[in-house]
């Protein structure tokens, strides 16, 4: 029940965060084939699918596979090929990790199970 839980959670947070850059990167790099719709369809399909196969598939594999998947997925919804998709999916991965780091700066790392909040 717990994994459950914790892949609904996963599937909000990722739908908030995730997909609205996923979203914009994808509509810049893409064109109007990126809706927001797809955005969020990557991050739950992404997630469910990873979850799954999480459960089989470990290590430096489970890293591809998943790498994989994600490609796939931004590929397919965002009708675009391979090369393209990894792009999304790198610049996607790169803004995030700068909106993390300027969050952190500002004092959101405990937001985000860095410590808490007193």
């Amino acid at each position: 029940m717990a994994s459950i839980t914790a892949m609904i959670v996963e599937i909000i947070v990722g739908a908030i965060i995730l997909a609205p850059v996923l979203w914009l990167v994808g509509r810049s790099m893409v064109g109007k084939a990126a809706s927001f719709m797809h955005a969020v369809w990557i991050v739950v399909l992404g997630v469910i699918i990873n979850t799954i196969l999480g459960a089989f598939v470990h290590g430096m594999l489970g890293l591809l596979v998943t790498l994989v998947v994600w490609i796939g997925l931004i590929k397919t919804f965002f009708k675009t090929g391979w090369g393209k998709a990894a792009i999304v999916g790198i610049v996607s991965v790169v803004v995030l990790a700068i909106i993390a780091v300027v969050l952190a700066a500002l004092g959101f790392g405990a937001l985000m199970g860095l410590g808490r909040v007193a």
